[in-house]
């Protein structure tokens, strides 16, 4: 059983009148947009549930475009984050689907588009006191919830990967708090998330990059960090 603190039940400073349809739903967006080098141009929404039914009245819409804007839950921006996103260049669309039963009542599904014309499809659920959950990544079932300061590394499923993405680690005195494997089928694509206790210098997520067999390797700073 999970302890909760008083942050937990209270839930975080924010704008808004919802944790779970405003500050879990930028929360979602913020760890989204990590996912992807450089700005983001193109964000699409898909919205399940509650989310689907009540976004615009308790914000979730604004929230979702600050968070992939780069806002915290903080920021007064987020009223006008319609007006920033034309401002940064940032083209989105909402989509609603209240068919799908079979999914938690605040999901949201982003596929983002950065300016290289990369995209990643992220999925992400809000789970109460503004915290939120990545669930799936391009397919692939994850575990994220920006807790922690986190790499997370796109690789081919070969031998001696994950050694050389801890030993790098290592070698930058970086105390691994949790490590997960995911991964499509066995020697094919996976990714590998590692949380750490203290922040990971960009030194080490380049060390990590340089091994032929990793496609990308992103640094997620801790959210609120």
């Amino acid at each position: 059983m999970k302890d909760f603190s008083l942050f937990d039940i209270i839930g975080p400073n924010m704008i808004g009148p919802s944790s779970s349809h405003t500050a879990g739903a930028l929360r979602i967006a913020q760890l989204a947009r990590g996912m992807l080098p450089g700005p983001i141009v193109q964000a699409d929404f898909t919205l399940y549930g509650s989310f689907a039914r009540t976004y615009q009245g308790h914000g979730t819409d604004r929230a979702l475009i600050a968070g992939v804007l780069g806002f915290s839950t903080e920021d007064s921006r987020i009223r006008d984050s319609f007006q920033w996103a034309e401002k940064m260049g940032l083209r989105y669309r909402f989509t609603l689907n209240t068919q799908e039963k079979d999914c938690h009542p605040n999901t949201v599904q982003l596929l983002l588009t950065n300016r290289q014309g990369e995209t990643a499809t992220v999925t992400g659920v809000s789970v109460g006191g503004g915290a939120a959950v990545i669930t799936r990544i391009n397919g692939v079932e994850i575990d994220l919830t920006g807790d922690y300061h986190t790499i997370l590394v796109r690789q081919q499923d070969t031998p001696g990967v994950v050694a050389a993405i801890t030993s790098a680690l290592s070698e930058h005195q970086i105390n691994i708090a949790f490590m997960r494997l995911y991964r499509e089928a066995r020697g094919s694509l996976a990714y590998t998330i590692i949380e750490a206790d203290e922040a990971i210098p960009p030194a080490a997520v380049a060390q990590i990059h340089a091994h032929p067999s990793i496609q990308s390797a992103l640094l997620i700073p801790r959210i609120g960090a």
